[in-house]
């Protein structure tokens, strides 16, 4: 890292693995332009820029001994933690970057480089400690402990996407000890987080200008029994009883992964992002068979509209035999040409990237929204938390997860999405690092001592200077 680039990095020093208690309390989510978010420069010229949304915790001033990450067959989530730049005593935030998992190596320098900002401050870097959670976490151990020489800690998947670490208080596991992560944190400690989503059908083109219905923090009897739909590349889906009651009740392998591969195939896009922007252009009755299609009007009697979809790419056969006779007949084969290559082409031709997109999108999305219905209504569940990258807070997505659960509930059961829906797992793993009551709201409560205030934890033992 060369020497003129020190001067600018902040001094967010990342010393004593788990040792300090971090204050959560006014914490608030911190809405960025795309264009101010913060930048990290690795030392070979890649630029690692932020998601928007920083959580800023304002009261928490000392420093943080870990980062976390979470590796998923698509995606590599991190989340780290920095001090304000300009006054350490405003606090500091969490820090949310994602990198796709084939370029992992990537990653693995954005952490090289967080530790080399821990070095600045005269600590070891070994000091520093890094929290994995996801398949990658085993499959890519052995890499991050040689390329940084630090600490690895793997964490149990399902259990950092929805909860933190059971605390033990005189010997005994307490549920009121308990420290919230992933899910169970965002819902009961960062205010706005959680909204709900005004759905339209698909066919309506008008455009809620605040479909987004943002929510405050929920105290943790409030929030179970609820389902946990988790959507990267594939889908898991959890029923979530108590902050350590939880059960993987089922799921599906057509998830993110599928769209984006597919969409990869079809349409030649180079990311998830640039399908997602494709298919909010599209137009899917291009190619998607309704039910109006096939009657020629509604089937009122079964309650089905002339514009809900029959078959997803149900269009795209009867097409593409158009296409095969249109070229037998206009005399398109010459030199021995197929008529069903020639056909092909000429289909393919027809179909929009930015149609085929958005079918495919609908296809997906419908599929696991009635399978999380399902799955609700078998296990007497009513709210339904989505959380996973393949939302990216994407407009067309949360809209059909969530009129696919209006529909189907008749509006009994009710579609939950995060701000921050892709980082469940790592920040669970980010908060497992933490001693007794990191998180809680209310964990620290003042006294009075001789004329001075203090802080006290809600077991009434003195929190260090430097945790405040």
């Amino acid at each position: 890292m060369p020497a003129d680039d020190q001067d600018e990095i902040p001094q967010d020093a990342l010393n004593h693995p788990g040792a300090i208690k971090i204050n959560v309390q006014g914490a608030f989510i911190v809405d960025q332009e795309p264009s101010e978010s913060p930048i990290i420069e690795a030392a070979d010229g890649v630029e690692y820029k932020h998601d928007n949304r920083d959580i800023r915790l304002p009261n928490h001033k000392a420093a943080v001994s870990h980062i976390a990450v979470d590796i998923g067959g698509s995606l590599a989530k991190l989340v780290y933690f920095s001090p304000e730049p300009d006054n350490e005593q405003l606090g500091g935030r969490l820090n949310f970057v994602k990198v796709e998992t084939q370029d992992f190596e990537q990653c693995i320098q954005l952490m090289h480089r967080l530790q080399q900002r821990h070095r600045l401050n005269g600590t070891k870097p070994k000091d520093l400690c890094v929290m994995a959670t996801g398949g990658g976490a085993f499959k890519y151990y052995d890499k991050i402990r040689e390329a940084l020489g630090v600490e690895v800690k793997r964490e149990d998947e399902m259990a950092c996407l929805i909860m933190g670490e059971k605390m033990r208080s005189s010997g005994v596991f307490s549920v009121a000890n308990s420290v919230p992560a992933g899910l169970d944190f965002f819902i009961t400690e960062i205010p706005s987080e959680i909204f709900t989503y005004t759905s339209k059908p698909p066919h309506v083109n008008e455009i809620d200008p605040n479909p987004m219905s943002f929510l405050p923090a929920r105290l943790p009897s409030q929030i179970y029994p609820y389902l946990l739909v988790n959507i990267g590349s594939g889908v898991s889906m959890i029923k979530v009883s108590g902050p350590h009651d939880y059960q993987r009740i089922g799921g599906t392998s057509l998830g993110g992964g599928t769209l984006w591969g597919l969409l990869s195939l079809i349409t030649g896009a180079r990311s998830f992002d640039d399908m997602l922007a494709l298919a909010a252009k599209g137009n899917n009755t291009a190619v998607d068979m309704l039910v109006g299609d096939i009657y020629g009007t509604g089937y009122t009697k079964l309650g089905m509209r002339s514009d809900m979809i029959a078959s997803s790419f149900g269009k795209v056969y009867r097409m593409k035999k158009e296409a095969e006779r249109e070229a037998e007949d206009g005399g398109w084969l010459a030199n021995g040409d197929n008529s069903s290559t020639a056909g092909d082409e000429h289909a393919a031709r027809s179909f929009r990237p930015e149609d085929v997109s958005r079918s495919l999108l609908y296809a997906v999305s419908y599929n696991i929204g009635q399978i999380a219905y399902l799955q609700s209504c078998k296990h007497n569940l009513e709210n339904i938390y989505f959380g996973g990258s393949f939302i990216r807070g994407h407009r067309q997505t949360m809209n059909t997860l969530s009129f696919a659960i209006d529909f189907w509930s008749n509006g009994e059961k009710q579609a939950y999405f995060l701000r921050h829906e892709g980082y469940l797992g790592a920040v669970g793993a980010f908060l497992k690092r933490q001693p007794k009551n990191w998180g809680r709201r209310n964990s620290f409560e003042t006294e009075e001592v001789g004329g001075l205030k203090r802080w006290l934890s809600s077991e009434r033992a003195a929190v260090p200077d430097e945790a405040l």
